[in-house]
């Protein structure tokens, strides 16, 4: 892919993210430092509870009580620290700058306006001077994804299905032209035909608009469709990171590993396949020293009970993992 440099950077240096909680102020996200490159997807997947989406707020600086982001930065090429701003200045950098895709798709609209006239509301809010071409833009996308524009724009949420407002939602996420977007499990409640659809137009949208892009989810072939970068997160922390056919090709994290092989095969020996053993830590069981993996790790050893590994860069990649300078590599697979 040709890189553009019109394309902003993303740089998000020691984040860390806490919830109240009766036993105190506990880490979502401990810590993260993560640069999405000009021009770039980059995917971020992880089980429920890796701190994904609470990272993906940040970006738009929205965590809500009673969350608060308690250190670092997401600096934005344009902007500056996006954590720095406040009132009107964010909420412009909130859709014109930084595009995003709910999770649950009905969180974006409002029960009592149709999408058109939410998409006018939008319009305006950003002061928007051509809105008939603002309506253009989006029928046109939502042509591109299987919809009819015009009655979509007519209609109220409760009169689409939930895949159909997930694509709304997309919609009204880059029909401003913002040049970060932000897509919290973009394919959540699609059919696999829509899906792949979906995620081609991710991609093309992406390319053609010279976007800097986050997709978030748990699909890890979903998102080796069309994510130029991985980055993969357990209990709030980037545990590695890299250009996504290595990653996938040879990973270097146990917990990577691990998710690669719980993947269900299309073809061969499906007994090959291998859920991870245990849960995922919760805020309230995650470890307060050393790994944040280590109860669910086959490569187990006793430095990980009491030290955090650091992040350590190899070749361009980076892990964090006592046991990565003996990484077991998993065979490389395809992914459909």
């Amino acid at each position: 892919m040709t890189r553009d440099s019109a394309a902003p950077e993303v740089r998000v240096r020691d984040l860390t993210v806490v919830y109240k909680t009766p036993a105190g102020e506990l880490p979502a996200v401990s810590g993260v430092s993560l640069t999405l490159t000009p021009g770039t997807i980059t995917g971020v997947v992880g089980e429920s509870g890796s701190g994904k989406s609470t990272l993906a707020l940040s970006l738009l600086n929205a965590v809500q009580p009673p969350g608060r982001i308690a250190a670092g930065s997401v600096e934005i090429d344009g902007l500056g620290d996006v954590l720095h701003l406040g009132g009107e200045d964010l909420r412009r950098t909130r859709g014109r700058k930084v595009g995003y895709v709910f999770q649950a798709a009905q969180s974006s609209l409002n029960p009592l306006k149709t999408v058109g006239k939410q998409l006018l509301d939008l319009g305006r809010s950003h002061d928007v001077a051509d809105l008939r071409a603002l309506v253009a833009d989006a029928k046109a996308l939502l042509a591109r994804m299987g919809l009819d524009g015009a009655r979509v724009l007519d209609s109220h949420q409760h009169e689409l299905s939930g895949g159909m407002r997930q694509r709304v939602g997309i919609m009204l996420a880059l029909v401003l032209n913002a040049q970060v977007v932000v897509l919290d499990e973009p394919t959540t409640a699609l059919d696999m035909i829509t899906q792949a659809t979906i995620l081609r137009i991710i991609r093309e949208v992406h390319e053609e608009r010279a976007l800097t892009t986050l997709v978030i989810t748990h699909d890890v072939g979903a998102v080796a469709e069309v994510a130029d970068d991985l980055a993969v997160m357990y209990g709030g922390r980037v545990v590695e990171h890299g250009p996504i056919a290595e990653v996938l090709g040879t990973p270097r994290h146990p917990y990577t590993q691990g998710l690669i092989r719980a993947i269900p095969r299309l073809s061969g020996d499906i007994s090959l396949a291998r859920a991870l053993p245990g849960r995922p830590p919760t805020l309230g069981t995650l470890p307060v020293a050393g790994c944040v993996f280590r109860e669910r790790c086959d490569k187990r050893m006793e430095i990980c009970e009491t030290v955090e590994p650091e992040t350590v860069t190899y070749d361009g990649r980076t892990v964090a993992c006592h046991a990565a300078g003996r990484p077991a590599p998993v065979k490389r697979r395809e992914y459909a």
